[in-house]
């Protein structure tokens, strides 16, 4: 693994750990916001104003924070507004590639390069940052607007609006106050406590994130045996910060990654959600299990280092979702 360093692709390790043998998660380094015209966002930057086919999406199909734009992009119509390039699922000295030797890696669709990195640096010819996905790109002003997931989908739910007539809101007013307690434990104990156990180098470090991980789960089965959703009746963007995880998790994140004690489908009401999720209109398409489970066990060399790509379980996504 490797990084930016003044526009310089520099190798670092692929685990950043703090002196306890804890993974840390790097921040994300491009915060501007998409607004209906332009103002300034929640970070003060503005200009980006939307605009149909100004923007392009980067993605990898294998990473779930990236897996997050795909789905809002689904959910609110922006398909035909914002394009998408995925790049290919292994993760080697390059970082991100946008090689098309595996199937659904579609190169770069806008200028042709061969790594994501080329596009940090085209933003930024002198940049120090890790190499993420996902990454909303301005054609216009030819930058990036952000590499921050949970902004993107907040771009995403409503600064379009206008232009597509879509006003679905999974961010609605009334539940904040709600929803955001529900995301931070989400964030800090599943969907980065996955790789916080499976990134850990020290046996303490593995305990500290994988018995939260599964109290957690646990706590999200029972909210889940009291409403269809996990705040209720209604589907939020809490919903569909978790589901990335879980999506993953009896492929990937239950074997390479340790997160063993369980697996969802052990779990009756959160199996139950998932598949429901799973079948939400425009979403099966963007779950690929092949860039997944390839890029997990293949490029982590630090884990698997023999970059076995083991069977995996055979899934039943379609079976209906009966409760409720």
């Amino acid at each position: 693994m490797a990084q930016l360093e003044n526009g310089e692709w520099r190798q670092t390790p692929i685990i950043t750990s703090g002196k306890d043998g804890d993974f840390k998660r790097a921040n994300a380094s491009f915060r501007n916001w998409i607004t209906p015209d332009g103002a300034p966002g929640p970070s003060g930057s503005g200009g980006f104003a939307a605009e149909s086919g100004r923007y392009h999406l980067y993605v990898s199909y294998a990473c779930p924070w990236a897996h997050r734009a795909l789905i809002f992009r689904q959910l609110k119509g922006l398909q035909d507004l914002i394009g998408v390039s995925a790049v290919h699922p292994d993760m080697l000295t390059d970082g991100w590639t946008f090689d098309t030797d595996f199937d659904g890696a579609t190169g770069d669709q806008l200028y042709g390069l061969p790594f994501m990195r080329d596009i940090y640096v085209k933003s930024d010819p002198a940049v120090t940052t890790r190499v993420t996905v996902p990454v909303l790109w301005d054609r216009q002003r030819k930058t990036i607007v952000s590499n921050e997931s949970s902004e993107i989908i907040g771009m995403f739910n409503s600064a379009f609006n206008g232009v597509t007539g879509n006003s679905d809101d999974y961010w609605p007013e009334a539940l904040r106050a709600a929803i955001e307690p529900v995301n931070d434990r989400i964030y800090d104990t599943v969907n980065n406590g996955v790789y916080k156990s499976g990134f850990a180098t020290t046996q303490k470090a593995y305990d500290a994130a994988v018995a939260p991980l599964f109290d957690s789960l646990d706590w999200l089965e029972a909210r889940l045996s009291d409403g269809r959703y996990l705040l209720g009746e209604r589907i939020t963007e809490a919903d569909w910060r978790l589901v990335t995880t879980l999506f993953r998790f009896d492929s990937v994140y239950h074997l390479h990654f340790k997160c063993n004690r369980r697996r969802i489908v052990d779990y009756p009401n959160l199996w139950a959600y998932t598949r429901e999720l799973y079948q939400w209109p425009g979403i099966a398409e963007t779950v690929r299990l092949d860039h997944i489970v390839r890029h997990y066990h293949y490029s982590h060399e630090s884990i698997n280092p023999h970059r076995i790509v083991p069977i995996n379980p055979i899934i039943d996504w379609m079976e209906p979702h009966r409760r409720g």
